[in-house]
């Protein structure tokens, strides 16, 4: 089984792509199969229901997210929620996500939007039965800028999500629920 840690910014200066980064490192020093996937390097088109999920990269990042043992998403938050290109994955892959374990990493301009996080993660378990590691990562701008970690205490917290990510994932994947049947939806 292998790992995914995917940077969810679109922007070319993303502080949560540090921590993607970070965490991609964290993951490889641990020796576990993982691969980085940086959504500013997809041509993924906005879901409208229909047509966008048999696009080529649509399909393609759902059977990475299925194959997958755990799953980091490293996400800026804006307006107090995910980012849209965020949610979007979310709505292509949909049901592959089913039964995977997730870790959540963001990063935003203040101090208070850490609860911002809730609505997707909620939705992950939810909707898509994902065991949603409890303890994330929440940075702001003082503590990530310019290409850099500025607080050292994230790179124990990193380094604590992803022990507990590869902890858990094996033994969720283990009892993990099974995507519903297109007949029971």
């Amino acid at each position: 089984m292998s790992y995914l840690v995917f940077s969810c910014s679109l922007n070319p200066d993303s502080n949560s792509r540090v921590l993607a980064e970070a965490a991609y490192d964290r993951l490889d020093e641990a020796a576990v199969p993982v691969e980085f996937v940086d959504l500013r390097d997809l041509s993924l088109p906005l879901c409208d229901g229909g047509a966008c999920y048999e696009h080529p990269q649509a399909i393609e990042m759902a059977g990475k997210i299925m194959a997958a043992e755990g799953v980091l998403l490293a996400v800026p938050v804006y307006n107090y929620a995910v980012s849209a290109a965020t949610k979007n994955l979310l709505e292509l892959t949909g049901s592959a996500w089913y039964g995977t374990t997730v870790g959540l990493l963001s990063t935003a301009g203040g101090r208070r939007s850490y609860m911002s996080l809730m609505p997707f993660a909620n939705s992950l378990m939810l909707d898509y039965r994902c065991l949603v590691v409890p303890r994330f990562i929440y940075a702001d701008e003082s503590q990530v800028r310019n290409g850099k970690l500025r607080d050292p205490a994230l790179k124990p917290r990193i380094a604590e999500l992803c022990t507990t990510l590869i902890a858990l994932a094996p033994a969720y994947a283990r009892v993990a629920p099974r995507p519903p049947s297109p007949t029971t939806g």
